[in-house]
């Protein structure tokens, strides 16, 4: 039988050893060094209330109290298992004290409490730091400390402390705090979380405590809407309607540049209209899919604007897919017409005949037909579904993502705004159509009579001939990756140039580091960076940092919510969590499309209505983040099992998928076999996300996730040995290691 020291010794080991802190936000916005205290009064009838709970299950008070605390820093800190410090005996050292918030009522947490506190005050008498010393463990595992034997000072690494204090008249929760990591306001709000947790807990212990919040009224609505965007009045338009009145008020100005080709507003409107004839000629439907396979090119966009003016839905698809995934977005999307041109359909091409209900419409041939060019006058309603943008689910199956007119507008004037875009200026168009931040930067300028670039790959793929093609473009603003400015940057800072007509740059994709944009401000210090968060499901970017002067801190944050647009920061029950803790983002507003298409169970799981906003739509994505004290939040990194490759979202599952499928996965997997060969997997590794040992010297570069962003980077990663048409002409990895070797 083990004798109280071994059993002293098993136990506090298991404590020390069980890995972890507990941290809770610092909130204060002029740090000072020194101590703070706060008294905060339990009302009478809890106190009462709790006393007789404590009796009835037999339980010290000081459990019940402790319960409530542990409610309290779980909410805290975001986490269901917890470790404060507890003191044991009246001026006494904290003991570490590690807790469990499971989903339960609020009387199986005192019951769990009780028995960890029963435990700690058992070996309360054991040397602790001593044994802390024997294990290595020279970090204190907490920083808030409760006192249920009194008050006492800040000790240690002790930010807060908790002490109950009982006077002839009351009991009085008294909070002792660190002045540089907590402020008054602060302070205040976590006494009344702990009071509110006490109240909950005496009201009706056998409530399930994980749905009921803490937050006072006045903190709750503070989140709810004074962190909301800004509201703005949209105008009763859809984009299609609000583009042609631009083209009555200046025809003649161009509106899409590609290379040395352009388009007027009256040329891109004319053809547009004649291939939305086109469309309603093959009796196309309100909110039928629509698929648009080309370049992004004049042709593109006059493809696009065309499905809005009929009132079809957008369906981007890349012309380098896999057959087979261009097959299932057409099956999942219901696409029934496809708007395509010659050199764009080897994909579609390949399964042609299984899809014996599509039709393919060649644009030249279409615009080519005696089709009037006038506007069609087609009734879109706000509600009405605009496009369908398709990532990934953990399978490898195509998922997209339907979003409707009304946050397809709100997002375009959110950019309009923030960006501050006019007649005359120019965006430009770099992301591959794939991506929903494509339909920003192709169709914004059109709404304020700028002017749309589009930027051909090859250009992306060379640094300096895209600075070239920025310059001579006049672009007011362009979009990319931090990873491409961080190389855009490199080549300014070694070959200056001026960058006259750039008003800002806006990156999004990647975590915007603070180097980078201290660097950027350092090289260009008068035109704005604009850190860009958002989705498909939402509509695109839902926040903006918009900044003209270097960030402070060791983070960019993501900004405030664009206009119409609301974000909570929620635990599991869509409850909004403390200020500053962290929690999972979701998404409120206009924004919220209307989930993913022919895919109810997943629609289901991530869209739902918004409990705090009678009939409107919320949407759960896979981000976790919290809010700053300047309003702005700040994003901690994702929650699931989904990873953020640049240029490429999708989940971890599915590339297990891709792999177990992939020739190359199996031990029969022909490996490289020259140092080119080898040099290759590693780049292509780099720009998929894989590792470079999964690569194989016959593997496929656009069969293996490759997309037109990743084989940009591809191309960069290798020092432009290779352009972008070599990786397209030669996706194979040995075909492509023989052209670089031959090109070194």
């Amino acid at each position: 039988m083990a004798t109280p020291t071994e059993s002293g010794r098993e136990h506090w080991r298991g404590v020390l050893l069980a890995g972890g802190s507990t941290t809770i936000p610092r909130w204060t916005r002029t740090p000072v060094p020194g101590a703070a205290e706060l008294d905060s009064a339990i009302p009478e009838d809890v106190t009462a209330a709790l006393g007789r709970l404590a009796d009835q299950l037999a339980v010290p008070v000081s459990s019940v109290q402790l319960a409530a605390h542990a409610k309290v820093l779980a909410a805290l800190c975001g986490e269901r298992a917890v470790v404060t410090g507890y003191v044991a005996t009246p001026g006494g050292p904290p003991l570490p004290c590690r807790l469990a918030i499971g989903r339960e009522t609020w009387r199986a947490l005192l019951r769990d409490v009780r028995r960890v506190e029963s435990d700690l005050l058992a070996y309360k008498d054991f040397p602790v730091e001593e044994c802390a010393r024997e294990l290595g463990v020279t970090e204190q595992p907490f920083e808030v400390v409760f006192d249920p034997t009194g008050d006492g000072d800040l000790t240690g690494r002790t930010v807060l402390r908790v002490g109950v204090v009982r006077t002839d008249e009351r009991v009085v929760l008294r909070l002792r705090y660190r002045t540089d990591v907590l402020d008054a306001d602060c302070a205040a709000r976590i006494a009344g979380y702990h009071r509110t947790a006490l109240m909950l807990l005496a009201a009706d212990p056998d409530a399930e405590h994980g749905p009921q919040s803490l937050l006072s009224a006045e903190e709750f609505r503070f989140q709810l809407d004074e962190l909301a965007g800004p509201h703005r009045t949209l105008p009763d338009r859809r984009f299609h309607e609000l583009f042609e009145r631009r083209v009555r008020m200046h025809p003649d100005a161009v509106a899409v540049v590609h290379g040395d080709r352009r388009l007027t507003y009256r040329e891109l409107n004319a053809r547009a209209n004649r291939l939305a004839r086109a469309l309603q000629a093959r009796e196309l439907r309100r909110e039928d899919a629509v698929a648009v396979v080309t370049e992004r090119n004049l042709d593109w966009a006059a493809a696009v604007v065309a499905v809005f003016k009929a009132g079809g839905v957008y369906v981007p698809i890349e012309p380098q897919l896999p057959a087979d995934r261009v097959t299932a977005m057409l099956r999942r999307a219901g696409c029934r017409l496809v708007l395509t041109e010659l050199g764009s359909t080897r994909a579609l091409d390949q399964d042609l005949d299984t899809l014996s209900r599509v039709e393919l419409i060649f644009i030249d041939a279409a615009c080519g037909q005696p089709y009037a060019d006038g506007d069609l006058g087609v009734h879109v309603g706000p509600e009405q579904l605009a496009h369908i943008y398709f990532t990934a689910d953990s399978t490898g199956e195509p998922t997209g993502a339907m979003g409707e007119h009304a946050g397809m507008l709100n997002h375009l004037y959110a950019k309009i705004d923030d960006l501050g875009l006019a007649a005359g200026h120019v965006v430009a168009q770099t992301a591959p159509q794939g991506f929903d931040l494509s339909l920003w930067q192709l169709l914004s300028a059109l709404l304020v009579g700028g002017r749309t670039l589009l930027v051909e790959p090859a250009a992306i793929a060379d640094v300096e001939r895209f600075v070239d093609t920025i310059v001579r473009g006049r672009v007011t603003v362009f979009q990319v990756a931090p990873s491409y400015l961080d190389a855009v940057l490199a080549w300014l800072e070694h070959t200056p140039r001026r960058l006259p007509d750039l008003r800002f740059v806006s990156v999004t994709g990647e975590e915007l580091r603070p180097d980078l944009a201290r660097r950027w401000f350092a090289a260009q210090p008068g035109i704005g960076l604009v850190n860009a968060y958002g989705t498909a499901e939402t509509s695109g970017a839902t926040h903006h940092e918009v900044m003209t002067a270097p960030p402070a801190g060791d983070r960019v944050p993501l900004g405030r919510c664009v206009n119409n647009v609301r974000a909570y920061v929620v635990d599991e029950h869509l409850v909004p969590v403390p200020l500053g803790a962290p929690g999972a983002i979701v998404f409120s507003g206009v924004c919220v499309g209307r989930g993913y298409v022919d895919d109810a169970e997943r629609t289901r799981s991530a869209f739902m209505t918004d409990p705090h906003r009678e009939g409107e739509r919320l949407y759960r994505g896979g981000d976790h983040g919290r809010w700053r004290l300047d309003g702005k939040l700040e994003l901690l990194g994702p929650r699931d099992c989904q990873a953020e490759i640049p240029g490429c979202r999708g989940e971890i599952g599915e590339v297990d998928t891709a792999l177990s499928r992939a020739p190359a996965a199996g031990p029969d997997r022909d490996p490289p076999s020259t140092p080119t060969e080898h040099r290759l997997a590693v780049a292509w590794a780099k720009a998929l996300g894989l590792r470079a040992d999964r690569i194989g010297r016959h593997d496929h570069f656009f069969d293996r996730g490759g997309t037109s962003l990743s084989a940009v980077r591809l191309v960069i990663g290798l020092d432009r040995a290779v352009s972008l048409r070599d990786v397209t002409r030669h996706p194979v990895l040995a075909d492509l290691a023989r052209l670089l070797a031959c090109h070194e």
